[in-house]
């Protein structure tokens, strides 16, 4: 019997309604940016659960971070009005490791295997490529461990690759295979092997597979254009038992295929799932009708697109600014004072934020605001547990609970320094290579046959004493005392505080707050695996220095690339160096697939503005150490010339000056130059001088050259030469 199920549709437009009580099995809901995916998914699980009966056991949701699944469960429960139980919500992430804690033994793991997050994933391969005796110079860890990644996206195992005559690829499969070998016997896991061993599982155990094909009735996926291959064959096992599949997604906002995402997995969707329902969600409740109208004029170049148009029924909004700067420091100069006045206005910073193409553009940005002391942040800065001490404690408290992991003993073995050397650490690797063993039991009998030289074995000796008693004292600890005494008797405190200045104060500071997240960590009361609170809190750790996600916003200016941006959104948002070469980026100009994602990035960035967009190039840039000199983005010239104003500026405060004609002769003032002078310049050609503004080298010159588009020139910067 269905209860009453109006309070669902109280916020909900006609498509909104439509996604939300489908009876369709598999559905792909387009969502456009703005246009409440999040509120579709959540009303879609409260309507399965308060109309259709629909048990939460039953239920999978896949988010892409962390703090998306924590909130998509707070809003569920607060519409269901009710705890949501055994319901599964959580990253590709989360879900696997949860699977693999789960069947550990069926997935070829030892029950207490370690996750590895980047860094340590990288210290292990170095480890292994160093093995082979490979030079680093020649064959960098960072673009193995990225060749590793790239395989396991793709599904594949190292025996899977196919390298044919290319020696390089199969250099870096060998480093592959020896690494797998390695991660196997040492029970470890990281980050891509998480989906693949996940996705292995379901795929050679039918048992467990039809298990999970039996429980899940109702799976749901956002940001689906963001999957990648092991993903995308992840749900295709699970779903093959017939259940209800409900994919979110834009092909317009797929900005990650340098990182193994696919936005052709849309397309493949409704190949793959016979009689999918298309519903489009096409009206935006963040952005003025500008936005939308510039926005959906330049991704509306792309091809292949499954087509959608943004709409709003709110104000048709502000003209989109569009200021050309002399270089990057006038870009900065202008984007400040444009802040001032929105200051001036009673507005606040951080309803501000500034996009960059590359992280190279911050340095000018900082400066600038720097110099008129506003409070900014870099989003998507080191968060907490990526931070060196954070990751120091966090290997002490991974040895305390095993010594099987031999990432946490390389971390911390000589920090604080004990005067074990790389020599030491050598033989102690050589050891475990010929024993086939752990670090710690290789140091062990290092030191049991007087292998090591007396000083070293003394130091060994002492460090892994040292872990004895740590283990015997924090035996019957709670978890908060555990970690507080572990930090302290591991000698980090002392070894922070002779960093000089603010750096060393701050690193004991997040030691102290480590202690805070153990005091407020509750694990999950729904997990099924038999785990010790440490472990969880080890495994939380790991799981969320791997989350894409940055933390929470404070009162300041945002900076941030492109790609931080997406599913942000700003009343004022600056996208700066709008340059060919730049934003579209120089190595994807020449490559269609390439340039459509730059193209699907700058209507990521558009999208991000509710009130006032502004766009800014500069006609020079002393970026990467060289001058460039570049036209205009052609993502600028794909936007209707009714919805941007040319903004000119004297100073700090963006104004229009009154320009100087050219038919009123007269020389440039505390210049050499003159209207209708013909010059020349070093990448623009000969040119004639039209018009200009200001005065002596701050001046800017009109120059119309025969080989280009008329372009408006600082004097200083632009080495004209008379003719």
């Amino acid at each position: 019997m269905r209860v009453d199920v109006s309070e669902i549709f109280e916020t909900l437009n006609e498509p909104q309604r439509q996604a939300v009580t489908s009876e369709s099995k598999n559905q792909l809901v387009l969502a456009g940016a703005g246009s409440g995916k999040t509120r579709v998914i959540a009303h879609r699980i409260a309507w399965l659960i308060k109309a259709l009966g629909a048990n939460p056991y039953s239920i999978l949701t896949v988010t892409f971070t962390n703090k998306a699944a924590s909130e998509m469960r707070g809003r569920i429960e607060s519409i269901v009005e009710g705890d949501m139980g055994s319901f599964w919500c959580g990253t590709f992430h989360g879900i696997s490791h949860r699977l693999l804690r789960m069947h550990w033994e069926e997935a070829g793991l030892r029950k207490e295997f370690a996750i590895l997050d980047s860094e340590d994933q990288f210290r292990v391969v170095k480890r292994v490529s160093k093995s082979l005796g490979l030079d680093d110079g020649k064959w960098p860890p960072r673009q193995i461990q990225w060749f590793i990644n790239k395989q396991k996206d793709e599904c594949r195992r190292s025996k899977d690759v196919e390298v044919g005559d290319d020696y390089f690829a199969e250099k870096m499969n060998e480093v592959y295979r020896a690494y797998e070998e390695l991660c196997e016997r040492e029970s470890l896991v990281d980050f891509g092997e998480l989906l693949l061993r996940s996705y292995m599982l379901l795929r050679h155990n039918e048992k467990i597979l039809q298990h999970y094909q039996k429980r899940f009735k109702h799976i749901l996926v956002d940001e689906f254009q963001d999957t990648n291959e092991v993903q995308y064959q992840f749900l295709r096992l699970l779903t093959g038992g017939g259940c209800n599949i409900m994919s979110v997604g834009d092909d317009d906002q797929s900005i990650y295929g340098w990182r193994g995402a696919k936005s052709e997995n849309i397309n493949r969707f409704v190949q793959d799932y016979p009689a999918t329902e298309l519903i489009k969600l096409e009206q935006n409740y963040r952005s003025t009708e500008t936005i939308l109208g510039a926005a959906n004029a330049v991704i509306k170049n792309n091809q292949g697109r499954m087509g959608k148009e943004l709409w709003t029924d709110q104000k048709e909004g502000e003209p989109i600014s569009v200021y050309s700067a002399y270089n990057e420091d006038d870009e900065a100069r202008y984007v400040v004072g444009s802040i001032q006045n929105w200051i001036g206005q009673g507005r606040s910073l951080d309803e501000v934020a500034i996009l960059y193409r590359s992280n190279a553009q911050s340095r000018a940005l900082e400066e600038a605001i720097l110099r008129e002391s506003l409070a900014y942040k870099i989003y998507g800065g080191l968060r907490f547990y990526e931070r060196a001490e954070i990751k120091n404690a966090m290997a002490y408290l991974r040895l305390v609970f095993g010594r099987e992991d031999d990432a946490a003993f390389e971390r911390v073995i000589n920090i604080p320094p004990r005067g074990i050397g790389a020599k030491t650490l050598d033989l102690i690797r050589a050891r475990a290579l010929q024993n086939q063993c752990s670090l710690w039991k290789a140091a062990e009998d290092l030191i049991e046959t007087e292998a090591l030289t007396p000083r070293a074995s003394q130091s060994v000796k002492g460090f892994m004493s040292d872990f004895e008693k740590l283990n015997t004292e924090t035996e019957d600890l709670v978890l908060k005392d555990l970690v507080d005494h572990t930090i302290q008797r591991s000698g980090l405190i002392e070894y922070h505080k002779k960093e000089a200045g603010e750096k060393g104060r701050t690193r004991v500071e997040n030691l102290g707050e480590l202690v805070t997240a153990a005091s407020e960590f509750e694990s999950d009361p729904q997990d099924e695996t038999e785990a010790t609170e440490l472990k969880f809190f080890i495994d939380h750790a790991a799981l969320d220095a791997g989350d894409n996600q940055a933390g929470e916003h404070e009162s300041a200016i945002q900076l941030m690339t492109l790609h931080s941006a997406k599913g942000l959104e700003f009343p004022l948002v600056f996208i700066t160096g709008f340059e060919e070469g730049l934003f579209p980026h120089k190595l994807s100009i020449e490559e269609p697939g390439q340039l459509q994602e730059e193209r699907r990035l700058c209507y990521v960035g558009m999208t991000r503005s509710m009130e006032k967009l502004f766009i800014v190039h500069a006609e020079m840039r002393n970026l990467y150490g060289s001058e460039t000199f570049n036209p205009p983005s052609r993502f600028l010239r794909e936007i209707p010339p009714e919805l941007t104003v040319e903004v000119r500026t004297g100073g700090n405060i963006p104004r229009r000056p009154t320009r100087v004609k050219s038919s009123q002769p007269g020389e440039v003032p505390d210049t050499d130059l003159k209207l209708g002078q013909r010059v020349s310049h070093e990448v623009f050609g000969e040119g004639v001088i039209l018009n200009y503004e200001g005065q002596g080298p701050n001046a800017r010159v009109e120059v119309s050259f025969s080989s280009s588009n008329t372009k408006w020139l600082m004097v200083s910067y632009a080495k004209l030469k008379s003719l």
